[in-house]
């Protein structure tokens, strides 16, 4: 089993939710009163040095510290202050008992599956994004596949999903949920202008290249959401799985598995009520 290490441990909060501050002193409280120490810095400063780092937020927090710490294998656990917390571990409530399990190594690492683009230096956890940059108007994309035309879309945009992320975006696009041990890879299409197109899931040691016409507008890329980067219409993107991977915290705690938290946080499968 894969051990923490508690040197170094960095309580990263998320300076856009006004609670967070509060929560990342109460967590390094509750840390220095079992005589762990640990440093509080905002989303926007990381420490370097960090051996394991607690986020206070919600998953766009965990997700972007994450894509900070992969390259580094640092280890991350989320605490929860937003709406869904999927990837979090643990709400406010839970703190005390959180670091216990710590303590107590009840716990295990698990390695998460990381996309890459422009040869790592765009890194994601749960998705890549790709729309043009005209809010009124579609795109015309080609999405290739180990240099094999596959198709191509005239569509709001295309996501580009890890396992992990297949719960997110991708899922509110009609793409399926994956688990995360998968080795596998989404591709969606978003509001593309065809009964046809639909989400195709494919091995992930293939490589996906998506283009545009040259008469089309430019094209934005985002990283989980967050990092933004302008595309020219003629330029390609190619998208593969990452040597680098993720590494998350899951506690020991009852209902904590994949598919029950599939069923708590997103109510999956459950029947309405009469």
């Amino acid at each position: 089993m894969e051990m923490l290490s508690f040197k170094n441990i960095s309580v990263v909060y998320n300076e856009d939710v006004a609670e967070s501050l509060p929560v990342a002193k109460h967590t390094r409280s509750v840390l220095a009163a079992n005589g762990l120490e640990s440093k509080i810095a905002p989303s926007s400063h990381y420490d370097p040095q960090a051996s394991l780092v607690i986020t206070i937020g919600g998953d766009g927090t965990l997700l972007k510290a994450s894509r900070f710490y992969a390259p580094k294998e640092v280890p991350v656990l989320g605490i929860n202050l937003g709406r869904l917390g999927f990837l979090a571990q643990a709400n406010t409530d839970e703190i005390e008992a959180s670091v216990k399990k710590l303590i107590n190594n009840e716990y295990r690492i698990e390695s998460r599956m990381m996309l890459s683009a422009f040869s790592d230096r765009v890194l994601a956890l749960n998705d890549i994004v790709i729309k043009g940059d005209t809010f009124s108007r579609t795109s015309k994309l080609f999405l290739y596949i180990n240099g094999k035309v596959v198709c191509d879309y005239l569509a709001d945009g295309i996501i580009i999903s890890t396992p992990t992320g297949s719960t997110a975006y991708t899922l509110s696009a009609g793409g399926p949920v994956l688990v995360p041990g998968l080795d596998a890879m989404v591709i969606v299409p978003i509001c593309a202008h065809t009964l046809t197109a639909r989400p195709l899931v494919i091995p992930a040691n293939e490589e996906i290249k998506i283009t545009s016409c040259n008469t089309c507008s430019k094209l934005k890329m985002s990283a989980d959401g967050q990092d933004t980067i302008d595309i020219s219409s003629d330029d390609c993107v190619v998208i593969k799985k990452s040597a680098t991977e993720a590494k998350l915290v899951i506690l020991e705690k009852e209902n904590n598995g994949f598919y029950a938290v599939l069923r708590e946080k997103l109510q999956w499968g459950v029947a309405p009520e009469r």
